[in-house]
């Protein structure tokens, strides 16, 4: 692999082998596909479900006009209260949402100015709504009622002109200026065009005053947003007080808000019905017909109302504000007039031509024919409802010029000055995930004026002369990239270094146009260093060269040097080794300026292992990065106040990517996780999807596993409570989470107790999310982040893989379990109702052992013939053995005799999946408890892999799952039981994986040595059965305690409890001879690596006394004390064997209370009535044990919770996804890069497409302070126009 790697050619040799480093595994085609249709369909669904809201609105408004005959004249009380059911729909679900939010948060009560103010508001909007729909608007004519809607916004005018007067920022004044006069003309002509009608009908001026009035008091509605601009730029104390008290109380004045709202439209509506000489008892008998006229025009109205409003969230948040939002709700309003208009004027110009030429004007059509009609409903209820819109038009003479045009004037008006009114909207600056409550100011919408909330609820910025200003600027983020490595081999090495290199190229350093972003990069690596006879000092390790060779291979093609046939030499520029005191680093220095540090670890000088790994980079990034350079400037004199606000905003702004040593990413995934951390403060870590790679049956078991355990654990976990674990190969961690009370300090701590083993080291990924969840922060997922790595390609790896996992889930669950009171008062994303989820999951992991017996018992009762209790004791026979014997016997042999099980059971999976089919054919059913259980679980996997297209091929795959079910959820958790007290790490310890550096050959030795070696052998064969359970079941290996062998091998990571020392005496035992041509790891890293030149450098002295005393507090390498090993592995014994005996006896009680209800399944069963394909009842009852009934049920509604929480997550996520595309690009081609080099400024020579059409939804003007190049977002403030 060497030679194949090496760079110096022959000029004949000119054929390369390079990695592909472009984003193959990402369906761009696909995606970009999925975002047109969504934008299109979200477009269609909001201007639709406007339409429908508004028309179903107003045909109710219609029928309780006097004179409409759909309705009879006794029936019109009905619409009235459909109306104030449309009103009070709204504030009913503000309540059950601000009731739902009071339960996870604290709500100080507000000050009662505040309440008073905030009441007096919404009082008057109530009352404005309920007399202007109620009372009014039935009297009026559909093309006033259609538009006169539109007038609301002359509140909003007015208050955006003093808004900006007040700022001194007068650019956008005309817009807002002119929407307010032309409003004001609107209702001018209204009034001119109704009073002067008649003046003589004092009613309908009564009617008419109450339309202006109400309007205008609808209009209040929208004050918030403006007032708390104004406050922004006066020296209100009141105003800003006001504002902070209902910002800090918005749950409890919604409440309050909308309850009143409820009273004051019953209250309007319960006086108007009575006043207008109508009787209430017609509620009781209201005829079916009329039933279902009613009942469906206002079930449109609810749910299209409720859905418009969702949908236009949705445009929002996908950054499609003008098309998918603005754009058709302004249309709205026009169709639903041309709805309304087009077929009045189709039936007149109908019957005018069916007068064969008799003359007849609109006046006479509607004393003949329109209010001539019979009452009853003979024609269809279209016909009727036409001529009923007619008739509220017959008022005003449509045959005179004056009266069309005062009416056409009026409402052309109306929509531009609410089009006005709204025009800042198409400047609005949306952030990526953009927050509902940054969007909009008022929770929810009106269920009347849907169209109208919607565009004034929206956030009302100022818009300045360079459109630079928005509501909420984005720092940037520093994102420190920490990976661990061990013993990974040149492929592994090489799909994090590209990774990292993408990275680089995406984010250029000190690059203006990039500012959202900057990163530094840092890989660890563990027992770097080994001993070399003849050297001075210690060299480092094959696995730590081929890093650097990697790194050397890696620059070379992402800055295209040896693209060249015949060159002979690389021309990378000089990097940095550095000694230090844990070891050594090397600083790369990548080609476009950001920094790649690797750490070279010495066992013998720092602590190593994983979890130490992460508490050194914790220390160093948070600690001394972080923390001492403001300490530093506290002792030059600045102020304490103003150094504490900075170092919590960098603490808010710092976060930490913890990768494994061979995670493969695109930069996208690493831009979604920030996305999250950005947009909400208490998220202290998010997640994304971890694909597994590799070949073979093992992996194609994990990768269905792990796309199930995503698909619906992870999600149903997002979403109704919190991810409690976070992986560690691919995770993005906040700094100010980390550095928390009880977080890091705690994380910090050595294990001291054999249960700490389990719960800290063997998960250390879980254990931080646990101490993250336990302080009040939020864990999440993305789904879009996409991130691969290796995964177990043997059959042994992949179950001391989960001997290592299990344990440590179960004891961190019980944690979080124990604590459910504390953790549910102090982390608002956890319930009670979410942990008893989890106590639920909990327990069906505990009770799967004894599950699957039953499954292999109900087998064998339909192959064999046999009794359900004898068919039991057969089916737990097997794994019985199997239990007693991994007591005994070592893990080797366990595992051989788990692979032989696997294979039996897997054939006897494909006989039950067969059983369950025959059961079907037998009983000529499928509605059977197990038969649907069945079907339901394959339907929801199928559904669920068709809402994941990209991964649909892995449901192939779900077929290899199900036939290993026996051996992940039977064999599996007995090993892993049993195995407990092993702590060792369980991968990469016997062997590299395939092309890894080979270990530098042992030593010879003498023939003493051999010898001694041959003794140790023997007797050790000879105490194997006398120790076979110490050495199996006894925590520590024994091998790796007591070794067998003198000869030097290269030590498994956490195969042992502490790291075990080499005693003095041994090192001193023979005098090295230093005759090595490389007398340290300096000039030996410096003579292997050619082509890129590495200058010697050094520590600042400040830096090198901080890791001095990092070591000495927490990271000292650990003594070799075998009294104290011997203690923990003896408890770690005695914790297995409780733990065990509770677990099994759990699991036996399970069996037993079946295996009872068995034998006398006569008396204690469940009788259930056999129905056939038909739907028929056969007479014939199905029975059933209550607990296996009680268990499938519980596990069935906790699938189906799953999959909804499925189905959310997938659309939040398409949401963020298509966001992400609206105002990334993704790069598609790598061409040439310039080096960096200091002091040289960066050339961008790379190629870059867009994956959205900026000429959509950019802005029109061109400010030269506008970078509509960028890649996270098309301006400075890390934002886009929309």
């Amino acid at each position: 692999m060497e030679s194949d790697r090496d760079i110096h050619k022959s000029p004949w040799d000119t054929a390369r082998d390079v990695p592909d480093i472009e984003d193959i595994q990402t369906p761009w085609k696909l995606i970009k596909i999925l975002k047109f249709i969504s934008l299109w369909v979200v477009a269609l669904f909001v201007f639709g479900l406007a339409l429908c809201s508004k028309t179903s609105l107003l045909l109710l408004i219609t029928l309780s006009n006097e004179g409409t005959k759909t309705l009879q004249e006794d029936m019109k009380p009905i619409a009235l209260l459909c109306i104030g059911c449309a009103l009070i729909t709204p504030s009913v679900l503000i309540v059950l949402k601000s009731l739902w939010k009071a339960c996870y948060k604290t709500s100080k009560p507000p000050r009662l100015s505040t309440v008073a103010l905030v009441l007096f508001f919404e009082f008057l909007v109530a009352g404005g709504a309920a007399i202007l729909t109620i009372v009014a608007m039935p009297h009026l004519d559909i093309v006033t009622n259609v538009t006169i809607m539109n007038g609301v916004a002359v509140f909003s005018a007015l208050l955006q002109i003093i808004t900006q007067c007040t700022a001194k920022e007068r650019n956008r004044l005309v817009p807002s200026i002119t929407a307010f006069f032309l409003i004001l003309l609107g209702y001018i002509l209204f009034l001119y065009l109704y009073l002067t009608k008649d003046p003589t009908d004092k009613q309908m001026a009564i009617w008419v005053g109450l339309a202006v009035g109400g309007s205008f008091l609808v209009s209040l509605n929208w004050w918030e947003s403006y007032f708390r601009l104004i406050s922004e730029n006066s020296n209100s104390v009141f105003l800003k007080l006001l504002l902070r008290d209902m910002k800090k109380c918005q749950n409890l004045l919604n409440i309050l808000s909308s309850l009143l709202r409820i009273v004051v439209t019953a209250s309007v509506l319960g006086a108007y019905i009575p006043l207008n000489k109508m009787d209430w008892s017609i509620v009781k008998s209201i005829p079916s017909h009329d039933t279902k006229i009613i009942a469906i025009i206002i079930g449109v109205q609810l749910i299209s109302s409720a859905f418009c409003h969702w949908f236009s969230l949705v445009a929002c948040k996908m950054h499609a504000l003008r098309r998918c939002f603005i754009l058709p709700l302004y249309l709205a309003s026009l169709a639903v007039m041309v709805l309304f208009i087009v077929p009045v004027i189709v039936y007149y110009q109908d019957y005018k031509t069916g007068l064969n030429g008799t003359a007849i004007n609109f006046t006479g059509y509607c004393s003949g024919v329109v209010d001539g009609r019979n009452q009853n409903l003979t024609g269809s209820v279209f016909q009727h409802l036409v001529y009923d819109v007619t008739h509220t038009l017959c008022f005003l003479d449509m045959s005179n010029i004056l009266d069309i045009g005062l009416l056409t004037g009026s409402a052309v008006s109306w929509w531009l000055g609410l089009v006005l009114a709204t025009l800042h909207l198409w400047y609005l600056k949306v952030l990526r995930i953009q927050r509902t409550q940054d969007l909009f100011t008022r929770r929810l919408y009106e269920g009347t004026f849907i169209e109208q909330s919607l565009l004034l609820n929206t956030r009302y910025d100022i818009q300045t002369k360079n459109r630079m200003k928005i509501s909420r600027a984005l720092d940037t983020v520093m994102v420190y990239l920490c990976a661990t490595m061990w013993h990974e081999n040149y492929d592994e090495m090489m799909n994090i270094i590209i990774s990292i290199f993408r990275l680089d190229k995406y984010r250029p350093k000190n690059n203006p146009k990039h500012i959202d972003v900057t990163f530094e990069a840092h890989i660890y690596f563990d027992n770097a260093f080994e001993n070399v006879e003849g050297s001075r000092g210690r060299h480092l390790n094959t696995y730590a060269q081929t890093l650097v060779e990697t790194l050397a291979e890696v620059y070379a093609i992402f800055t295209g040097i040896d693209q060249g046939f015949f060159k002979k030499t690389q021309n990378i520029p000089n990097q940095k080794i550095i000694t230090t005191p844990y070891g050594g680093r090397l600083v790369v220095t990548m080609p476009h300026g950001n920094i790649i540090t690797v750490h070279y670890k010495d066992k013998e000088l720092i602590r190593h292992k994983k979890r130490w790994s992460q508490i050194m980079y914790l220390y160093y990034l948070l600690g001394w990065k972080l923390m001492s350079k403001h300490y530093a400037r506290l002792q030059k004199g600045e102020e304490e106040v103003t150094l504490r606000a900075q170092v919590e905003k960098e603490k808010r702004n710092t976060y930490i990517l913890a990768l494994d040593g061979d995670t493969d990413f695109q930069p996208a995934a690493v831009m979604l996780l920030i996305d999250r951390l950005k947009m909400y403060p208490r998220v202290g870590a998010a997640c994304g999807r971890i694909h597994p790679t590799g070949s073979g049956p093992a992996v194609w078991f994990q990768k269905f596993e792990y796309a199930v355990s995503h698909w619906l654990q992870k999600t149903a976990e997002h979403v109704i409570g919190c991810v409690l674990c976070s992986p560690g190969c691919f995770s993005l961690f906040r700094a100010e989470a980390l550095m928390d009370d009880n977080v890091m300090k705690k994380y910090s701590t050595k294990s001291m107790e054999a249960s700490n083993y389990i719960q800290y080291d063997q998960g250390e990924d879980r254990w931080l999310c646990t101490l993250l969840l336990k302080q009040g922060w939020r864990v999440e997922y993305n789904a879009a982040s996409d991130a691969y790595t290796n995964a177990p390609e043997d059959f042994k790896e992949l179950f001391n893989q989960r001997r290592r996992w299990g344990p440590s889930t179960m004891a961190n669950v019980v944690d979080l379990l124990g604590s459910t009171t504390l953790i549910s008062n102090k982390n608002p994303s956890i319930s009670k109702v979410f942990m008893f989820y989890q106590l639920f999951a909990l327990a069906s992991s505990i009770l799967a052992p004894a599950t699957i017996c039953l499954m292999i018992a109900g087998t064998f009762t339909f192959m064999l013939n046999l009794h359900g209790s004898a068919a039991l004791v057969l089916a737990v026979i097997p794994p019985l053995i199997y239990l007693i014997l991994c007591f005994y016997i070592k893990s080797d042999t366990q595992l051989n005799i788990a692979g032989i099980m696997s294979v039996i059971y897997a054939f006897l999976m494909l006989v039950v999946t067969m059983t369950i089919i025959g059961a079907m054919v037998r009983d000529k059913t499928i509605l059977t408890p197990s038969s649907l259980f069945v079907i339901a679980m394959a339907m929801i996997y199928i559904i669920t892999a068709i809402m994941h297209p990209q991964e649909i091929q892995l449901v192939f795959h779900g077929l290899l799952y199900i036939l290993c079910i026996p051996s992940a959820y039977l064999l599996l958790t007995i090993y892993s039981m049993v195995n407990m007290n092993n702590v060792s790490w369980g991968t990469r310890e016997t062997k590299p994986a395939a092309g890894a550096a080979k270990p530098e050959p042992a030593a010879k030795q003498t023939n003493v040595q051999k010898a001694k070696n041959t003794f140790q052998q023997y007797f050790s064969w000879c105490k194997c059965c006398k120790k076979s359970n110490q050495t199996s079941g006894g925590g520590v290996n024994q091998e790796n305690l007591i070794p067998e062998s003198p000869q030097p091998e290269l030590q498994p990571q956490n195969s042992v409890v502490e790291d075990v020392r080499i005693p003095e005496e041994e090192q001193r035992q023979l005098e090295p001879v230093f005759d090595s041509p490389t007398q340290s790891w300096l000039t030996q890293l410096q003579s292997v690596s050619r082509d890129m030149k590495l200058e010697e450098d050094s520590l600042e002295k400040e830096e090198e006394s901080f890791w001095i005393e990092l070591q000495k507090k927490y990271l000292e390498p650990l003594l070799d004390d075998k009294e104290r090993q011997k203690k923990i592995v003896n408890d770690l014994r005695e914790l297995r064997n409780k733990i065990n005996f509770a677990f099994f006896i759990l699991n036996a009680l399970w069996l037993v209370a079946t295996f009872t209800l068995q034998l006398y399944e006569a008396t204690f069963t469940i009788e259930l009535p056999k129905i056939n394909l038909d739907l028929e009842y056969t007479g014939e009852y199905v029975k059933i044990e209550p607990i296996g009934f009680m268990f499938i049920l519980g596990f069935a509604t906790s699938v189906i919770i799953q999959f909804l929480s499925m189905f959310y997550h997938r659309i939040n996520t398409l949401i963020h996804y298509v966001a992400f595309l609206e105002t990334e690009t993704v790069q598609t081609k790598l061409e040439t890069q310039e080096p960096y080099l200091p002091g040289k400024k960066v050339s961008l020579v790379s190629e870059t497409v867009s994956t959205s059409n900026n000429n959509d939804d950019s802005d029109s003007d061109s400010d030269s302070d506008v970078f509509d190049v960028d890649l996270y977002t098309r301006d400075q403030n890390g934002v886009t126009p929309v």
